[in-house]
């Protein structure tokens, strides 16, 4: 495939591709505005670390000075952690970041379109951004569902961040035409929590299961990505009516301080690991290191297949 112009791609990343060895994509917000220093360094490093012990190898996704950036160095990695001014990056922020020269973590959506330039097939994060609570009135609909619409890449998260309407996240995803694959449970994930009411719309119990649906996806040409939602482990959820409380709480600061657009997010998720007393952070962590194993996995069988 060609290769974008503005495109780095490390090279053990690129040798991995060439070798068609499995490969997972990581985003940076997580690194530059979902976690603080060190944690941030300390989860990214360990993140990476799960993905290689199951046979995968790593891409952590972000933009250094304009130049889009498919596999970080740990160096690289400290140095977003650390950096000032870094912008989290969409699709509709690569123009400006890029002819800017400057620096940019990537959201989900952001690294769904790194993976896919780079022909990287699964990615894993936390969570995915939804329809937000009074969306109605709002109209705060995260690009993360518009890019799972359209852009071929599995994404392998614990749900959509529940902060958000899950059950209308769910609605739009079905609209899109989006397959949404539970991981071993028969409820859709909420994050935080093992559960979040809703049933999910399918469950598949193996990566190799997983793997052997998606590869036949592609076959049909249907267009589009696949988001796959694995419950965090029981012994670090903390339970959805509790973790709802503080969420409640932390939208009513928001809204008291007029926090809006890109600002709601990371505003409310900061607030919720305030008011958790920092177990929020931890469970936060520790899906994702869930994740990686599974997202792992889930690219080995992709090999094996294709």
């Amino acid at each position: 495939m060609e290769v974008n112009t503005y495109l780095d791609i490390s090279p053990e990343v690129q040798a991995a591709l060439d070798e068609g060895k499995p490969v997972v994509a990581l985003e940076s917000t997580i690194i530059c505005h979902g976690m603080p220093y060190p944690a941030n360094v300390e989860t990214a490093l360990a993140v990476e670390d799960v993905i290689r012990s199951n046979g995968a190898v790593p891409a952590t996704i972000a933009v250094i000075e304009g130049r889009i950036k498919a596999g970080l160095s740990k160096s690289q990695i400290e140095y977003l952690a650390t950096a000032g001014n870094v912008r989290k990056l969409s699709r509709r922020d690569f123009p400006s970041v890029v002819a800017d020269r400057a620096d940019g973590a990537t959201t989900v959506a952001g690294t769904m379109i790194v993976s896919a330039m780079a022909g990287i097939r699964v990615f894993v994060t936390g969570g995915i951004g939804g329809v937000h609570r009074g969306a109605g009135q709002s109209f705060d609909i995260s690009a993360d569902l518009q890019e799972l619409k359209n852009t071929d890449v599995a994404v392998v998260c614990a749900g959509c961040k529940s902060i958000l309407d899950i059950p209308a996240t769910l609605e739009y995803l079905e609209t899109a035409g989006v397959p949404v694959i539970v991981y071993g449970s028969d409820e859709f994930p909420a994050f935080y929590s093992v559960s979040s009411g809703c049933p999910a719309p399918m469950r598949i119990d193996t990566p190799q299961a997983i793997a052997e649906m998606l590869a036949v996806k592609r076959e049909l040409g249907l267009a589009g990505g696949a988001l796959v939602a694995c419950p965090v482990p029981v012994e670090h959820e903390i339970p959805a009516e509790e973790i709802d409380g503080f969420i409640r709480e932390a939208l009513a600061q928001a809204e008291k301080e007029h926090v809006s657009g890109s600002r709601v997010t990371p505003y409310l998720l900061q607030k919720v690991v305030d008011l958790t007393q920092g177990r929020a952070l931890a469970t936060n962590r520790e899906l994702v290191l869930n994740n990686a194993g599974i997202g792992a996995r889930l690219a080995v069988g992709l090999c094996r297949i294709e």
